[in-house]
């Protein structure tokens, strides 16, 4: 029986290792050689990846692609990628070819401004808590200028502060709700402490606050933090093209197509199953892009779902036209991205990953991201409403089969060949496999 361990977190790097490799696995010699093969051999970029969390026992790597040709107003990118799906990184640079030669993709950023509460319990008049809020409302910025100087500088800040009745929802409960502009950072942690000093100054001044009764004046912070549910943090990406261009698949004619097309998103904005599916796809291309620049995809996956569940059922996130003889395919997202700070700063591959990109700043980066998220979508619809999803996924995924069956260079070799022409499933490579072998031992 295993038993919980004390003062883990002070062991060193290599007395975890003994511990883990003892107590889980019954060939501790082979999980240990695992683990440290991907230990860094530069000893001081090996020490940067151990102090980005805690209890850091190796690296754990994704594949760090690629994906050129897109033309986003106007000017070239080639996009960095982290992501280990099959097809993601082929499927977005298949759509950003094929949009190349069709005038590529517009963007633009609606807005950018983002959100961060203190949550408050108040029992008492709600009138007095508005003639507070009114008179201390100065005072709360004030007290944050310690903080918000060197951002103010560069043109960003706190925007606003509004007090909001929540008690309908919740007895009792209220928020101040804070807009913020962040400019180039993602701006977490100044976000959060600009908050932590609206509560402190809040509660300490409705102490003081002669209208309020001894109970209304002891206000209770509950919590004070940002939200990842930014929808006026917002950019758009488009396609355009006179439907007639979108001549590529020989099975369809260009009008079948693009109505079909049409039908599929049609059917994500109106289909909760779908939807899911449709906007996880979004997701491959957009997560993809924010890994690699180092910035928090599960803050964006939160907010991306959340609007799209903005006006009380899940819907899709892109949307299509067909009008005048143009089809228009669009996508409208949150983003809050950052290229100052965090790993912006610290991560070698993503200064790589900002550099390929012309060194963008925070709303050039969100046009980028944007731009990804709908060629991936793009790739994906072409591909379910022509040949089917399954063709090109699976002829990615047989490298991945290749090496679970320890399939040699020149076996690999002849396997891709022979599934040009067939179908591609895991029982399909496993006997085409054996038969390979069964012939280079006759």
């Amino acid at each position: 029986m295993i038993k919980p361990i004390k003062g883990f977190s002070k062991l060193s790097k290599s007395e975890k290792i003994e511990w883990i490799t003892a107590t889980y696995f019954n060939d501790a010699k082979t999980a240990k050689q695992a683990i440290q093969q991907y230990w860094n051999t530069d000893r001081k970029l090996q020490q940067l990846h151990d102090e980005f969390i805690e209890n850091t026992i190796t690296n754990y790597y994704l594949p760090f692609g690629v994906a050129p040709n897109f033309l986003i107003n106007g000017k070239l990118y080639t996009i960095p990628m982290a992501i280990e799906e099959s097809s993601v990184v082929a499927a977005a640079s298949k759509a950003a070819k094929f949009w190349l030669d069709r005038g590529g993709f517009k963007t633009k950023v609606i807005s950018t401004t983002k959100i961060g509460q203190v949550h408050f319990m108040y029992h008492g008049s709600f009138s007095k808590l508005q003639a507070f809020f009114k008179t201390v409302k100065p005072k709360l910025i004030e007290d944050t200028k310690h903080i918000t100087k060197s951002m103010e500088k560069r043109g960003g800040g706190i925007l606003d502060i509004e007090l909001r009745n929540k008690t309908e929802d919740l007895k009792d409960y209220y928020q101040l709700h804070a807009t913020f502009e962040t400019l180039d950072a993602m701006g977490a942690n100044f976000i959060n402490s600009c908050l932590e000093q609206f509560a402190k100054t809040f509660k300490m001044e409705a102490l003081h606050f002669e209208e309020f009764s001894e109970a209304e004046s002891h206000i209770q912070i509950v919590m004070s933090i940002l939200s990842n549910y930014v929808p006026n943090c917002l950019v758009r990406a488009e396609v355009s093209c006179p439907v007639e261009d979108l001549n590529e698949n020989k099975t369809l004619s260009s009008e079948e197509f693009a109505h079909k097309f049409v039908q599929a998103v049609k059917i994500a904005e109106i289909e909760p199953y779908r939807a899911v599916t449709h906007n996880k796809g979004i997701m491959n291309g957009i997560d993809a892009v924010v890994l690699a620049t180092g910035n928090d995809f599960r803050a964006i996956e939160a907010g991306a779902h959340a609007y799209a569940s903005r006006n009380g059922r899940y819907s899709s996130l892109s949307h299509a036209e067909i009008k005048d003889g143009i089809f228009t395919f669009w996508l409208e997202i949150p983003l809050a991205l950052g290229t100052v700070g965090g790993l912006t700063n610290l991560h070698p591959l993503v200064k790589v990953a900002l550099e390929m990109l012309h060194q963008p700043d925070a709303k050039e980066l969100m046009q980028i991201v944007a731009a990804a998220g709908l060629a991936q979508n793009f790739a994906a619809l072409r591909s379910l409403t022509t040949t089917g999803i399954q063709e090109g996924h699976m002829k990615m995924h047989l490298m991945n089969m290749l090496n679970q069956l320890h399939a040699t260079k020149d076996e690999k070799k002849k396997m891709v060949a022979y599934f040009k022409h067939n179908t591609v499933t895991h029982n399909a490579v496993e006997k085409a496999l054996i038969s390979i072998r069964m012939l280079a031992d006759e």
